[in-house]
């Protein structure tokens, strides 16, 4: 095997993956070192995609059970097999990661099995094995965070990695943080019949969205059965013989109280992966949250050093990642990419998805722009009625001198497939008016786009 590479990337992630993919396709000879057994990191193996096989899956079970009856299908009460259920969501991985795999032999891309260490600059160390590289990328990824006093053993007191593996459904299940992946993952095993009790510290979940899409999402979590207690730490988890015993206290301090639980979710957010890379001795600069520090260029402050995606500064998003890892792998070639960080979307998967991109009310009040809003109910959407997935709203938010586009907030069924289009529309800086005169399919959810942007200036057809 040859070792000297135009390209060494560390980590296989999204970022990582797309990044020597894009490198391999511009002619450079790349490496990728990977120390997991499959490729696909985090998101493919034990983050993204097994959860949203799970969220569908369960989704069409609790829908089997409480609204098949009201479209006149009538069927027995849907009884669960979770082994094969998470054997769905193993096919989905495997899928998944062998499809990486393949590109990766398509592509002449060298998979290096192992941990990589960056023993100099342009040199990587893997086992016994040296890689020299003109140029390296840092694409580890993040990690759970841990809560400090709660030992996570993966059985009943977990990280998203076990609650993707539970043998049973839970009784009672807490949450601690009402962040995405609780949310996500709670509403998993809510759905399969748990009672989820999420424990968040600030007065509001999913903090950073819009404050409007947070107050109507957590009503409607609430009417399925979720329980908040919010501007609330967990201070202790109790193993007994029967359970956990999860201690519990106001943030600001006050009365604690003790909550009974079968398995305890621990969802407080990730931390960059950095560890053992030798960035110490590679002179490589890292700030107080242990994160890679990048300029613009994505370049560290070791010439031919970079990284990307979740061990830098900035949202922690699988394809936030890819948009770098693409954008370094073309600047490395000698072409034009950049990241516009302004229009990067954000998702959640429950039911119904929450997604966003741009500015919030919040964030716009804070940096005084002056701006209209435009909002659109699904209550008034011919398909939304139709399929009586009315649940929730478009928000569009528009400079009020300039009418450009700064911000879009969606809550609903497929939220996460239109807010593409929002996406679009902002990249190409087009204003509302620019969406109100675009021609939507009848009937489709993705109206309320239109109508939500007809909203902002002027009257939609609808209301």
């Amino acid at each position: 095997m040859a070792d000297a590479f135009d390209l060494v990337v560390i980590g296989a992630g999204p970022g990582g993956y797309e990044c020597a993919i894009k490198a391999a396709q511009l002619g450079l000879k790349v490496a990728c070192v990977e120390k997991r057994d499959r490729l696909g990191g985090t998101c493919l193996n034990i983050g993204c995609i097994p959860s949203k096989a799970l969220l569908h899956a369960s989704e069409l079970f609790h829908e089997a059970g409480t609204s098949f009856a009201d479209m006149g299908i009538e069927v027995s009460k849907p009884k669960l097999n979770l082994k094969q259920m998470l054997a769905f969501k193993d096919e989905a991985i495997d899928g998944n990661t062998k499809g990486i795999e393949f590109l990766f032999k398509k592509n002449k891309i060298e998979w290096v099995k192992g941990e990589g260490v960056i023993a100099a600059p342009g040199k990587v160390k893997v086992g016994d094995r040296i890689l020299e590289a003109k140029n390296i990328v840092i694409a580890t990824g993040s990690d759970v965070a841990k809560l400090p006093g709660v030992e996570i053993d993966e059985k009943t007191v977990v990280s998203s990695t076990g609650a993707l593996e539970l043998g049973k459904v839970p009784g009672k299940l807490v949450v601690v943080g009402g962040g995405v992946i609780g949310l996500e993952l709670g509403s998993v095993w809510r759905r399969l019949g748990a009672e989820v009790t999420v424990v968040e510290f600030l007065d509001n979940i999913l903090p950073g969205m819009d404050g409007e899409v947070v107050k109507n999402f957590t009503r409607t979590l609430k009417k399925q059965g979720f329980t908040f207690k919010l501007g609330t730490k967990v201070t202790k988890v109790e193993k007994q013989k029967s359970g956990l015993k999860v201690s519990v206290e106001p943030a600001k301090g006050g009365e604690a109280e003790v909550l009974d639980a079968d398995v305890v979710l621990v969802a407080i957010g990730r931390v960059a992966y950095t560890e053992g890379l030798g960035l110490d001795k590679a002179g490589v600069a890292t700030d107080k949250r242990v994160r890679v520090e990048v300029d613009k260029n994505l370049k560290t402050n070791v010439d031919g050093i970079y990284a990307i995606g979740d061990c830098i500064a900035g949202p922690m998003l699988a394809h936030k990642a890819m948009e770098e890892g693409v954008a370094l792998a073309e600047r490395l070639a000698g072409h034009y990419g950049a990241v516009n960080y302004d229009v990067i979307p954000g998702v959640v998967y429950t039911s119904p998805e929450v997604a966003s991109v741009g500015k919030t009310e919040e964030q716009l009040k804070e940096a005084g722009i002056e701006y209209n809003v435009g909002k659109f109910p699904f209550t008034a959407n011919g398909r939304a009625k139709a399929n009586k997935t009315t649940e929730g709203f478009v928000k569009i938010l528009a400079d009020k001198k300039t009418d450009r586009v700064l911000g879009v907030h969606i809550i609903g069924v497929n939220g996460g497939e239109m807010i593409a289009e929002a996406v679009i529309a902002m990249e190409l800086s087009a204003s509302s008016e620019d969406i109100a005169r675009i021609c939507f399919a009848h009937p489709t959810m993705s109206e309320a786009v239109k109508e939500a942007a007809l909203a902002v200036t002027g009257v939609p057809i609808h209301m």
